[in-house]
């Protein structure tokens, strides 16, 4: 008989006990989601209908956007979920993809600020 044991999932901690602070917590994440999902929105969407948006900048601009609408839905909707129903578990294989789509998120956001950084000193000294 070998010793082994296997993870299947994490138990989380609580960001409160009482369930009026859980509900709490999940219209705090709900509103913090939605305006996220709205501003982000709009920016993609003037940028893709506006004619005179088609630069270089505003491109950068609209997959800045992107990328952040996407490291919003990487971790906010569990967050929601766990406090809206009360559970604290995560599945190992759901931890890991979190935690892979937040890095590469949060990675192409800081590589589209240094491209847009560099567009605007460009623009600037030349």
């Amino acid at each position: 008989m070998s010793n082994s044991s296997s993870i299947s999932h994490f138990l989380l901690l609580a960001l409160a006990d009482t369930r009026q602070l859980q509900l709490l917590h999940f219209c705090l994440l709900l509103g913090i989601s939605l305006a996220a999902l709205l501003g982000n929105g709009l920016i993609i969407s003037a940028v893709a209908c506006g004619q005179h948006l088609h630069t270089p900048m505003f491109f950068f601009l609209l997959n800045l956007a992107l990328t952040d609408l996407g490291s919003i839905c990487t971790t906010v909707p569990k967050a929601m979920h766990n406090s809206l129903w009360d559970t604290r578990n995560i599945s190992y294989i759901g931890c890991a993809a979190q935690v892979f789509l937040l890095i590469f998120f949060l990675a192409t956001e800081l590589s589209f600020l240094t491209i847009m950084c560099y567009d605007r000193y460009v623009s600037i000294c030349k």
